[in-house]
Protein backbone atom coordinates (compact mmCIF):
# COMPACT_ATOMS: atom_id res chain seq x y z
CA UNK A 1 0.00 0.00 0.00
CA UNK A 2 1.49 3.45 -1.20
CA UNK A 3 1.80 6.12 1.27
CA UNK A 4 -1.11 8.81 0.63
CA UNK A 5 -0.72 11.44 -2.06
CA UNK A 6 -2.19 14.86 -0.58
CA UNK A 7 -1.28 16.97 -3.50
CA UNK A 8 -4.74 17.70 -4.07
CA UNK A 9 -6.09 17.61 -0.95
CA UNK A 10 -7.43 20.50 0.95
CA UNK A 11 -5.64 20.70 4.11
CA UNK A 12 -6.85 23.09 6.91
CA UNK A 13 -3.23 23.53 9.33
CA UNK A 14 -2.22 27.18 9.71
CA UNK A 15 0.89 26.53 7.72
CA UNK A 16 -1.74 25.73 4.58
CA UNK A 17 -3.69 28.51 5.72
CA UNK A 18 -1.28 31.56 5.21
CA UNK A 19 -0.79 29.73 1.89
CA UNK A 20 -4.81 29.54 1.07
CA UNK A 21 -4.32 33.48 1.88
CA UNK A 22 -2.13 34.23 -1.04
CA UNK A 23 -3.22 31.94 -3.48
CA UNK A 24 -7.48 31.18 -2.82
CA UNK A 25 -10.08 34.08 -3.23
CA UNK A 26 -11.46 35.18 -0.06
CA UNK A 27 -14.56 33.14 -0.29
CA UNK A 28 -12.68 29.77 -0.38
CA UNK A 29 -10.21 31.10 2.38
CA UNK A 30 -12.98 31.78 4.95
CA UNK A 31 -14.53 28.01 4.13
CA UNK A 32 -10.96 26.91 4.67
CA UNK A 33 -11.58 29.13 8.10
CA UNK A 34 -14.47 27.77 8.79
CA UNK A 35 -13.41 23.99 8.28
CA UNK A 36 -10.69 24.43 10.96
CA UNK A 37 -13.36 25.67 13.20
CA UNK A 38 -15.52 22.88 12.63
CA UNK A 39 -12.63 20.50 13.62
CA UNK A 40 -11.99 21.74 16.39
CA UNK A 41 -15.74 21.46 17.25
CA UNK A 42 -15.99 18.01 16.46
CA UNK A 43 -12.09 17.18 18.36
CA UNK A 44 -14.13 19.16 21.71
CA UNK A 45 -17.02 16.47 21.52
CA UNK A 46 -16.16 13.46 19.52
CA UNK A 47 -12.67 12.50 21.16
CA UNK A 48 -13.18 12.72 24.86
CA UNK A 49 -15.98 10.77 24.84
CA UNK A 50 -14.35 8.23 21.88
CA UNK A 51 -10.74 8.00 24.24
CA UNK A 52 -12.78 7.86 27.52
CA UNK A 53 -14.73 4.93 26.15
CA UNK A 54 -11.31 3.21 24.78
CA UNK A 55 -9.67 3.43 28.39
CA UNK A 56 -12.41 1.51 29.86
CA UNK A 57 -12.92 -0.70 26.93
CA UNK A 58 -8.46 -1.49 27.53
CA UNK A 59 -8.97 -1.62 31.32
CA UNK A 60 -11.66 -4.11 31.15
CA UNK A 61 -10.52 -6.81 28.65
CA UNK A 62 -6.67 -6.22 29.98
CA UNK A 63 -7.21 -6.33 34.26
CA UNK A 64 -6.46 -10.03 34.27
CA UNK A 65 -2.95 -9.00 34.56
CA UNK A 66 -3.15 -7.09 37.33
CA UNK A 67 -5.79 -9.72 38.75
CA UNK A 68 -3.33 -12.36 38.71
CA UNK A 69 -1.00 -11.06 40.84
CA UNK A 70 -3.68 -10.17 43.53
CA UNK A 71 -4.70 -13.85 43.87
CA UNK A 72 -6.96 -15.04 41.11
CA UNK A 73 -5.48 -18.20 39.85
CA UNK A 74 -5.48 -19.60 44.20
CA UNK A 75 -9.28 -18.44 44.66
CA UNK A 76 -11.16 -19.57 42.07
CA UNK A 77 -8.56 -21.88 39.47
CA UNK A 78 -7.34 -24.55 42.24
CA UNK A 79 -3.79 -22.67 42.12
CA UNK A 80 -3.34 -22.78 38.34
CA UNK A 81 0.34 -24.67 38.90
CA UNK A 82 0.89 -24.76 34.83
CA UNK A 83 -0.98 -21.45 34.29
CA UNK A 84 -3.10 -22.98 31.19
CA UNK A 85 -6.66 -22.06 32.80
CA UNK A 86 -5.44 -18.37 33.20
CA UNK A 87 -4.06 -18.88 29.71
CA UNK A 88 -7.38 -19.92 28.62
CA UNK A 89 -9.46 -17.33 30.21
CA UNK A 90 -7.40 -14.82 29.16
CA UNK A 91 -7.83 -15.66 25.44
CA UNK A 92 -11.46 -16.37 25.34
CA UNK A 93 -12.58 -12.60 24.93
CA UNK A 94 -10.02 -12.85 21.37
CA UNK A 95 -12.18 -15.88 20.33
CA UNK A 96 -15.68 -14.26 20.62
CA UNK A 97 -14.25 -10.29 19.93
CA UNK A 98 -12.92 -12.10 16.34
CA UNK A 99 -16.02 -13.96 15.06
CA UNK A 100 -18.36 -10.82 16.22
CA UNK A 101 -15.82 -8.05 14.89
CA UNK A 102 -17.04 -8.28 11.24
CA UNK A 103 -20.84 -8.59 11.22
CA UNK A 104 -20.83 -6.08 14.49
CA UNK A 105 -19.59 -3.08 12.37
CA UNK A 106 -21.49 -3.96 9.08
CA UNK A 107 -24.73 -4.18 11.43
CA UNK A 108 -23.75 -1.10 13.61
CA UNK A 109 -24.25 1.24 9.91
CA UNK A 110 -28.01 0.17 10.53
CA UNK A 111 -27.77 2.25 14.25
CA UNK A 112 -27.50 5.75 15.02
CA UNK A 113 -24.06 5.88 16.21
CA UNK A 114 -24.50 7.26 19.47
CA UNK A 115 -26.91 4.59 20.33
CA UNK A 116 -24.65 1.54 18.68
CA UNK A 117 -21.68 2.60 21.10
CA UNK A 118 -23.80 3.49 24.24
CA UNK A 119 -25.03 -0.07 24.27
CA UNK A 120 -21.89 -1.62 23.33
CA UNK A 121 -20.39 0.29 26.41
CA UNK A 122 -22.97 -0.67 29.17
CA UNK A 123 -22.96 -4.40 27.48
CA UNK A 124 -18.55 -4.47 28.40
CA UNK A 125 -18.89 -2.87 31.26
CA UNK A 126 -21.95 -5.33 32.75
CA UNK A 127 -19.87 -8.09 31.82
CA UNK A 128 -16.30 -6.97 33.31
CA UNK A 129 -18.05 -6.17 36.46
CA UNK A 130 -19.69 -9.75 36.57
CA UNK A 131 -16.16 -11.02 36.66
CA UNK A 132 -15.85 -10.27 39.89
CA UNK A 133 -18.69 -12.58 40.40
CA UNK A 134 -17.24 -15.66 39.65
CA UNK A 135 -16.08 -18.45 41.49
CA UNK A 136 -14.96 -20.72 39.43
CA UNK A 137 -13.32 -21.21 35.67
CA UNK A 138 -16.51 -21.33 33.61
CA UNK A 139 -18.07 -18.47 35.11
CA UNK A 140 -15.00 -16.16 34.62
CA UNK A 141 -14.47 -17.91 30.98
CA UNK A 142 -18.27 -16.87 30.19
CA UNK A 143 -17.92 -13.35 31.76
CA UNK A 144 -15.15 -12.78 29.50
CA UNK A 145 -16.85 -14.55 25.98
CA UNK A 146 -19.23 -11.77 26.33
CA UNK A 147 -17.10 -9.21 26.99
CA UNK A 148 -15.61 -9.94 23.89
CA UNK A 149 -18.92 -10.20 22.12
CA UNK A 150 -19.40 -6.20 23.18
CA UNK A 151 -15.94 -5.17 22.42
CA UNK A 152 -16.34 -6.15 19.16
CA UNK A 153 -19.56 -3.86 17.90
CA UNK A 154 -17.06 -0.90 19.34
CA UNK A 155 -13.13 -1.26 18.26
CA UNK A 156 -13.39 -1.47 14.43
CA UNK A 157 -16.45 1.00 14.60
CA UNK A 158 -14.46 3.63 15.92
CA UNK A 159 -11.89 3.73 12.97
CA UNK A 160 -15.09 3.56 10.81
CA UNK A 161 -16.70 6.51 13.19
CA UNK A 162 -13.83 8.75 12.79
CA UNK A 163 -13.72 8.23 9.13
CA UNK A 164 -17.11 10.16 8.46
CA UNK A 165 -15.76 13.35 10.18
CA UNK A 166 -12.16 13.31 9.68
CA UNK A 167 -9.76 13.53 6.37
CA UNK A 168 -6.69 11.44 5.71
CA UNK A 169 -4.37 14.42 6.81
CA UNK A 170 -6.46 14.27 10.04
CA UNK A 171 -6.91 10.62 11.12
CA UNK A 172 -3.11 9.71 12.25
CA UNK A 173 -3.43 11.97 15.26
CA UNK A 174 -7.10 11.53 16.01
CA UNK A 175 -6.45 7.83 15.73
CA UNK A 176 -3.18 8.20 18.10
CA UNK A 177 -5.22 10.03 20.34
CA UNK A 178 -7.84 7.46 20.47
CA UNK A 179 -5.61 4.17 20.82
CA UNK A 180 -3.43 6.11 22.58
CA UNK A 181 -5.43 5.52 25.70
CA UNK A 182 -4.74 1.81 25.26
CA UNK A 183 -1.53 2.79 26.84
CA UNK A 184 -2.60 5.18 29.08
CA UNK A 185 -5.16 2.33 30.35
CA UNK A 186 -2.26 0.19 30.86
CA UNK A 187 -0.62 2.78 32.89
CA UNK A 188 -3.74 3.83 34.50
CA UNK A 189 -4.32 0.31 35.81
CA UNK A 190 -1.56 -0.24 37.36
CA UNK A 191 -2.30 2.34 39.53
CA UNK A 192 -5.43 1.57 40.25
CA UNK A 193 -3.78 -1.95 41.02
CA UNK A 194 -1.24 -0.92 43.04
CA UNK A 195 -4.39 1.41 45.74
CA UNK A 196 -6.73 -1.95 45.03
CA UNK A 197 -3.80 -4.34 46.84
CA UNK A 198 -3.99 -2.20 49.53
CA UNK A 199 -7.48 -2.55 50.18
CA UNK A 200 -8.73 -4.29 53.63
CA UNK A 201 -11.95 -5.47 52.34
CA UNK A 202 -14.02 -8.27 53.38
CA UNK A 203 -13.65 -9.89 49.29
CA UNK A 204 -10.54 -11.08 47.66
CA UNK A 205 -8.82 -7.89 46.12
CA UNK A 206 -9.15 -8.76 42.69
CA UNK A 207 -12.85 -8.42 42.89
CA UNK A 208 -12.64 -5.67 43.64
CA UNK A 209 -10.66 -3.97 41.01
CA UNK A 210 -13.19 -5.66 37.93
CA UNK A 211 -16.01 -3.74 39.98
CA UNK A 212 -13.79 -0.54 40.31
CA UNK A 213 -12.54 -0.53 36.45
CA UNK A 214 -16.42 -2.17 35.15
CA UNK A 215 -18.88 0.19 36.83
CA UNK A 216 -17.82 3.43 35.35
CA UNK A 217 -17.68 1.61 31.68
CA UNK A 218 -21.76 1.42 32.40
CA UNK A 219 -22.04 5.01 33.08
CA UNK A 220 -19.85 6.47 30.15
CA UNK A 221 -22.41 4.31 28.06
CA UNK A 222 -25.36 6.29 29.52
CA UNK A 223 -22.96 9.55 28.98
CA UNK A 224 -22.61 8.51 25.54
CA UNK A 225 -26.12 7.83 24.30
CA UNK A 226 -26.71 11.52 24.93
CA UNK A 227 -23.43 13.31 23.56
CA UNK A 228 -21.75 11.58 21.29
CA UNK A 229 -22.91 13.24 17.57
CA UNK A 230 -24.55 11.32 15.46
CA UNK A 231 -23.50 10.52 11.45
CA UNK A 232 -22.50 14.37 9.79
CA UNK A 233 -25.91 14.57 7.36
CA UNK A 234 -28.38 14.13 10.79
CA UNK A 235 -26.54 14.59 13.89
CA UNK A 236 -27.92 18.03 15.63
CA UNK A 237 -24.51 18.84 17.29
CA UNK A 238 -24.16 20.95 13.97
CA UNK A 239 -25.50 23.67 12.29
CA UNK A 240 -27.01 23.40 8.34
CA UNK A 241 -23.59 25.09 7.59
CA UNK A 242 -21.30 22.72 9.71
CA UNK A 243 -23.44 19.83 8.44
CA UNK A 244 -22.65 20.31 4.64
CA UNK A 245 -19.07 21.10 5.58
CA UNK A 246 -19.03 17.80 7.34
CA UNK A 247 -20.95 15.94 4.32
CA UNK A 248 -18.76 16.99 1.89
CA UNK A 249 -15.05 16.30 3.86
CA UNK A 250 -16.96 13.02 4.81
CA UNK A 251 -16.79 12.37 0.82
CA UNK A 252 -13.33 14.03 0.25
CA UNK A 253 -11.68 11.69 -1.93
CA UNK A 254 -13.77 8.59 -0.71
CA UNK A 255 -17.65 7.96 -0.96
CA UNK A 256 -20.03 7.90 2.27
CA UNK A 257 -23.38 6.12 2.43
CA UNK A 258 -26.79 8.98 3.29
CA UNK A 259 -28.23 6.96 5.99
CA UNK A 260 -28.78 3.74 7.57
CA UNK A 261 -28.05 1.60 4.41
CA UNK A 262 -25.38 -1.05 3.63
CA UNK A 263 -24.13 -1.42 0.12
CA UNK A 264 -23.51 -5.60 -0.51
CA UNK A 265 -21.91 -5.16 -3.68
CA UNK A 266 -18.99 -3.38 -1.43
CA UNK A 267 -19.30 -5.96 1.05
CA UNK A 268 -18.12 -8.59 -1.62
CA UNK A 269 -16.01 -6.32 -2.61
CA UNK A 270 -13.98 -5.83 0.64
CA UNK A 271 -13.40 -9.57 0.47
CA UNK A 272 -11.89 -9.13 -2.72
CA UNK A 273 -9.32 -6.70 -1.46
CA UNK A 274 -5.76 -8.02 -1.33
CA UNK A 275 -4.57 -5.44 0.65
CA UNK A 276 -6.60 -6.22 3.49
CA UNK A 277 -5.54 -9.69 4.13
CA UNK A 278 -1.86 -8.38 4.06
CA UNK A 279 -2.58 -5.84 6.42
CA UNK A 280 -4.37 -8.28 8.77
CA UNK A 281 -1.36 -10.44 8.52
CA UNK A 282 1.22 -7.78 9.74
CA UNK A 283 -1.50 -7.01 12.45
CA UNK A 284 -1.73 -10.65 13.29
CA UNK A 285 2.41 -10.17 14.91
CA UNK A 286 1.76 -6.75 16.33
CA UNK A 287 -1.32 -7.93 18.29
CA UNK A 288 0.59 -10.92 19.54
CA UNK A 289 2.99 -8.82 20.94
CA UNK A 290 0.66 -6.11 22.15
CA UNK A 291 -1.79 -9.46 23.92
CA UNK A 292 1.12 -10.66 25.86
CA UNK A 293 2.65 -7.80 27.07
CA UNK A 294 -0.88 -6.27 28.58
CA UNK A 295 -1.79 -9.73 29.95
CA UNK A 296 2.19 -10.49 31.52
CA UNK A 297 3.85 -6.92 31.64
CA UNK A 298 3.46 -7.34 35.70
CA UNK A 299 4.21 -10.80 35.77
CA UNK A 300 7.83 -10.02 33.35
CA UNK A 301 8.61 -7.22 36.05
CA UNK A 302 8.34 -9.53 39.28
CA UNK A 303 11.21 -11.45 37.19
CA UNK A 304 13.23 -8.21 37.85
CA UNK A 305 13.39 -8.50 41.48
CA UNK A 306 10.26 -7.01 42.47
CA UNK A 307 7.37 -7.65 44.55
CA UNK A 308 4.01 -8.31 43.00
CA UNK A 309 2.44 -4.38 44.53
CA UNK A 310 5.38 -2.77 43.33
CA UNK A 311 5.35 -4.36 40.09
CA UNK A 312 1.70 -3.44 39.35
CA UNK A 313 3.14 0.43 39.64
CA UNK A 314 6.21 -0.12 37.92
CA UNK A 315 3.84 -1.05 34.92
CA UNK A 316 2.94 2.51 34.99
CA UNK A 317 5.85 4.43 33.38
CA UNK A 318 6.40 2.19 30.28
CA UNK A 319 2.50 2.65 29.42
CA UNK A 320 3.34 6.17 29.78
CA UNK A 321 5.91 6.74 27.60
CA UNK A 322 4.35 4.73 24.81
CA UNK A 323 1.82 6.96 24.53
CA UNK A 324 3.73 10.21 24.16
CA UNK A 325 5.98 7.77 21.78
CA UNK A 326 2.81 6.75 19.69
CA UNK A 327 1.32 10.65 19.69
CA UNK A 328 5.18 11.77 18.36
CA UNK A 329 5.25 9.23 15.42
CA UNK A 330 1.21 9.82 14.71
CA UNK A 331 1.77 13.77 14.31
CA UNK A 332 4.67 13.05 12.43
CA UNK A 333 3.10 10.70 10.02
CA UNK A 334 0.33 13.32 9.31
CA UNK A 335 2.44 15.99 8.38
CA UNK A 336 4.96 13.95 5.99
CA UNK A 337 1.53 11.65 4.67
CA UNK A 338 3.72 8.92 5.65
CA UNK A 339 2.99 5.50 7.46
CA UNK A 340 5.18 2.82 6.64
CA UNK A 341 8.56 4.45 7.41
CA UNK A 342 7.39 5.57 10.77
CA UNK A 343 5.89 1.81 11.37
CA UNK A 344 9.44 0.40 10.51
CA UNK A 345 11.07 2.23 13.22
CA UNK A 346 8.56 1.91 15.33
CA UNK A 347 8.99 -1.97 14.78
CA UNK A 348 12.27 -2.00 14.81
CA UNK A 349 11.99 0.10 18.59
CA UNK A 350 9.92 -3.09 20.14
CA UNK A 351 11.98 -5.07 18.45
CA UNK A 352 15.32 -3.94 20.15
CA UNK A 353 13.16 -4.20 23.50
CA UNK A 354 13.07 -8.17 23.28
CA UNK A 355 16.79 -8.50 22.02
CA UNK A 356 17.63 -6.45 25.69
CA UNK A 357 15.63 -9.25 27.51
CA UNK A 358 17.21 -11.92 25.90
CA UNK A 359 21.10 -10.87 25.78
CA UNK A 360 20.96 -8.48 28.99
CA UNK A 361 20.43 -11.14 32.02
CA UNK A 362 21.66 -8.97 35.03
CA UNK A 363 21.40 -5.87 34.56
CA UNK A 364 18.09 -5.14 36.00
CA UNK A 365 17.80 -1.03 34.97
CA UNK A 366 18.13 -2.34 31.43
CA UNK A 367 15.68 -4.92 31.34
CA UNK A 368 13.35 -2.28 32.53
CA UNK A 369 13.97 -0.07 30.33
CA UNK A 370 13.86 -2.68 27.22
CA UNK A 371 9.87 -2.88 28.27
CA UNK A 372 9.70 0.84 27.66
CA UNK A 373 11.00 -0.21 23.83
CA UNK A 374 8.73 -2.83 23.84
CA UNK A 375 5.45 -1.05 24.91
CA UNK A 376 6.43 2.35 22.75
CA UNK A 377 7.19 0.04 19.57
CA UNK A 378 3.79 -2.11 19.95
CA UNK A 379 1.80 0.26 20.47
CA UNK A 380 2.83 2.82 17.86
CA UNK A 381 3.08 0.40 15.01
CA UNK A 382 -0.59 -0.70 15.78
CA UNK A 383 -1.83 2.97 15.69
CA UNK A 384 -0.40 3.80 12.77
CA UNK A 385 -1.67 1.09 10.63
CA UNK A 386 -5.24 1.38 12.24
CA UNK A 387 -4.82 5.00 11.00
CA UNK A 388 -3.13 3.86 7.83
CA UNK A 389 -6.50 1.34 6.74
CA UNK A 390 -9.24 3.55 8.10
CA UNK A 391 -9.15 5.82 5.01
CA UNK A 392 -7.76 3.91 2.41
CA UNK A 393 -10.30 1.07 1.52
CA UNK A 394 -12.86 3.21 -0.59
CA UNK A 395 -16.73 3.50 0.24
CA UNK A 396 -18.30 3.94 3.61
CA UNK A 397 -19.47 0.13 3.19
CA UNK A 398 -16.11 -1.02 2.24
CA UNK A 399 -14.32 0.48 5.25
CA UNK A 400 -16.70 -0.98 7.98
CA UNK A 401 -16.44 -4.27 5.91
CA UNK A 402 -12.44 -4.28 5.45
CA UNK A 403 -11.50 -2.72 8.70
CA UNK A 404 -12.86 -5.70 10.71
CA UNK A 405 -11.59 -8.00 8.17
CA UNK A 406 -8.13 -7.17 9.05
CA UNK A 407 -8.50 -6.52 12.61
CA UNK A 408 -10.05 -9.78 12.91
CA UNK A 409 -7.58 -11.48 11.26
CA UNK A 410 -4.74 -9.72 13.43
CA UNK A 411 -6.88 -10.29 16.36
CA UNK A 412 -5.84 -13.84 15.65
CA UNK A 413 -2.42 -13.33 17.36
CA UNK A 414 -4.13 -11.92 20.06
CA UNK A 415 -4.94 -15.50 21.07
CA UNK A 416 -1.34 -16.71 20.06
CA UNK A 417 -0.19 -13.49 22.49
CA UNK A 418 -1.96 -14.67 25.79
CA UNK A 419 -0.29 -17.82 25.69
CA UNK A 420 3.15 -16.81 25.01
CA UNK A 421 4.08 -16.36 28.61
CA UNK A 422 3.33 -20.15 30.42
CA UNK A 423 4.23 -20.08 33.91
CA UNK A 424 6.44 -23.11 33.42
CA UNK A 425 8.45 -20.99 31.04
CA UNK A 426 9.47 -18.91 33.98
CA UNK A 427 11.36 -17.07 35.51
CA UNK A 428 13.89 -16.31 32.45
CA UNK A 429 11.22 -16.67 29.51
CA UNK A 430 13.90 -16.94 27.35
CA UNK A 431 12.25 -19.48 24.29
CA UNK A 432 9.33 -17.31 24.61
CA UNK A 433 11.33 -13.79 24.22
CA UNK A 434 12.26 -15.39 21.28
CA UNK A 435 9.43 -16.04 19.45
CA UNK A 436 8.19 -13.01 20.29
CA UNK A 437 11.18 -10.55 18.72
CA UNK A 438 10.12 -13.11 15.38
CA UNK A 439 6.80 -12.33 15.51
CA UNK A 440 7.25 -8.30 16.28
CA UNK A 441 10.19 -7.85 13.70
CA UNK A 442 7.36 -9.68 10.75
CA UNK A 443 6.19 -6.38 9.70
CA UNK A 444 8.89 -5.48 8.69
Amino acid sequence: MSDENHDSELTIDDGKLETASEETPQAELERLLEEKRLVRKLDHRILPIACLLYLFAYLDRSNLGNARLQGLPDDILGGDKTGLLFDWINSIFFFSYILCQVPATVVSKLFPPRAWMASTAVGWGISSTLMATAFGFGPMMAARFFLGIFEAGFGPAIPLYFSLFYTKQEMGLRMAYWFGFAAVAGAFGGLVAFGVQHIHANIENWRVLFVIEGIPAVLLGVLTFFFLPNRPESTTYLTESEREIAVERMNRATSGDTGAVVNRAHVVLAFKDWRIYVGGVIYFGLNCALASISAFLPTILTTLGYSNARAQLFTVPPYAVAAAVLLSFSYSSDRLQSRGLFMTASCCIGGIGYLLLLTVHENNHARYFATFCITSGTYTTIGLIIAWYAHNLGSETKKATGIPMFMAIGQCGSVLGSHLYPKAEGPAYMQVLLEAFDIHMCPN
